[in-house]
């Protein structure tokens, strides 16, 4: 082992520690999770809003895209596990070792896109359709969840296994209604059609549905943004890979804290490890194939049939938390009350369930950035830097409630445009990262080297059209 150089770059941060890569597990069982945590906190409006109002718009002829939009992040999703599998460090750190900012950047993109509160507004809107309180109380609602939120992701022991058991729940309730609406609400026509829809009968463009919004649709099915480079802090704190060897995020108040080096490590390529590293990453594509790309996909599809089969056709519906209050109603005159109700109390407790995800994951990549690249010499730890995003994006979200803001345009349009730019530009990065930065047994290389230069054009794409309409909006051109 002492022969090896390791290969990851220590310009910026301090150089990896070698050492040999850990088995895998002979139960893989236990070591499921970071895909469907990825699927079920990626698993909000778009799934429940985006894409059934594209089914009751133009039908199925566009579910295609969905299909293209998961394929397109599961490649992403394995290159940006690639790096920590082989590392131990988040793909933020790995860039942030090619240029000291690059974590930053993405860190406050995400940040903005995040901290006004629609994420948790969605599910209160949904809770008063339940309640019959109406508008006024949608405020009120999404503090207390705010607050629950933030006193579940900072007193639980372990928050990796906090938050996997609520996506577990989450993605079993998603998983009940589906089988219900299957049984007595989805008609035989929309299995056909779904069928047509992914062959005979595919289009693009749809009209009347607008360009921009069926390109966001493919882009951001299954997750986007800043949630996919999540994707690398969740499966070390499951134990994958050399991320073993790093320390759980823990509560700084019920957790146990142990001060280890926020940096990685690196496993010489003998013949030993690369045959341990074959089994790890067949594993962890499998796991996320399984996983974030089946569910993802099989929940948009059935999300949008049960549209399709319920309000397709229907005047007057549009792309907003109104629309399910709209199909709900609906779903009580053709199918019973009960079948309503059970319709908007499974989908609040999903975009609550998105909503913690999407606080965690927005803190997980705040406070591994800060304290790697910025506060590793400083005594505090990285869960305490947690603790404190995630409250303060609770007091920033409430006071906001609070004080009644709408929205700020300018602040609109930049989240719209975030997401398509961080895609876009980390694209770029992974191809550099795990090309430059890992042994030649490990590089990306091939047909996925080809799936990143498709998702660098395909985002480039996005970007420009995303920041052209947006702009339009802003100046009223």
């Amino acid at each position: 082992m002492a022969e090896f150089t390791p290969t990851v770059p220590a310009r910026v941060l301090p150089p990896v520690e070698v050492r040999d890569l850990p088995e895998p597990p002979r139960s893989t069982w236990r070591f499921i999770g970071p895909g469907l945590v990825g699927a079920g906190v990626g698993l909000a409006s778009g799934e429940f809003i985006l894409w059934p109002y594209i089914a009751s718009q133009v039908g199925l002829v566009f579910i295609w895209g969905a299909a293209i939009g998961i394929i397109t992040q599961w490649f992403l999703n394995m290159e940006i596990e690639r790096y920590t599998l082989a590392t131990g460090e988040t793909a933020l750190t790995g860039f942030s070792r090619m240029w000291k900012h690059w974590g930053l950047v993405f860190v406050l993109m995400t940040l903005c896109s995040n901290l006004w509160p629609g994420w948790v507004t969605t599910s209160a809107t949904m809770v008063t359709y339940l309640t019959g309180t109406g508008q006024g109380s949608v405020r009120w609602i999404a503090i207390g969840m705010l607050i629950v939120i933030a006193l579940g992701l900072t007193l639980a022991p372990v928050i990796y296994t906090a938050l996997e058991r609520v996506i577990f729940l989450k993605i079993a309730l998603v998983g009940t209604l589906i089988v219900v609406a299957i049984a007595i609400a989805i008609t035989a026509e929309s299995w056909i059609d779904l069928g047509r829809g992914l062959t005979v009968d595919a289009a693009f463009p749809v009209p009347p549905l607008d360009f921009a919004v069926l390109m966001g649709a493919i882009a951001y099915a299954g997750a986007g943004g800043g949630q996919n480079l999540c994707q690398s802090n969740w499966i070390r704190d499951k134990g994958f890979g050399m991320g073993l060897y790093l320390p759980r995020l823990v509560s700084p108040v019920t957790g146990q804290e142990e001060a280890v080096s926020a940096t990685g490590y690196q496993f010489p390529p003998t013949e030993a490890n690369l045959a341990r590293w074959k089994r790890w990453w067949r594993f962890a594509n499998i796991e996320q194939a399984a996983t974030f790309a089946v569910v993802a996909f099989v929940t948009i599809a059935l999300m949008s049939m049960l549209a399709y089969s319920t309000v397709f056709g229907r005047p007057g519906l549009e792309n907003s938390i109104a629309f399910l209050e709209v199909e709900g109603r609906v779903l009580m005159d053709v199918v019973g009350t009960w079948f309503g109700v059970l319709f908007w109390v499974i989908g609040a407790l999903a975009l609550f369930a998105s909503a913690m995800g999407i606080v965690d994951y927005t803190s997980r990549l705040a406070s591994d950035t800060i304290k790697t690249v910025y506060l590793r010499d400083k005594p505090i730890t990285v869960n305490r830097v947690y603790f404190l995003i995630v409250w303060g994006l609770a007091l920033v979200g409430t006071g906001i409630l609070l004080l009644g803001f709408d929205q700020p345009l300018i602040l609109l349009v930049f989240s719209a445009c975030f997401a398509a730019v961080m895609m876009f530009v980390y694209s770029i990065l992974l191809i550099v990262l795990n090309r430059r930065a890992l042994p030649d047994a490990l590089k990306v290389r091939s047909y996925r080297l080809g799936a990143l230069i498709w998702s660098v054009g395909f985002f480039g794409t996005l970007t420009v059209l995303v920041v052209i309409q947006q702009a339009q909006q802003l100046f009223g051109g």
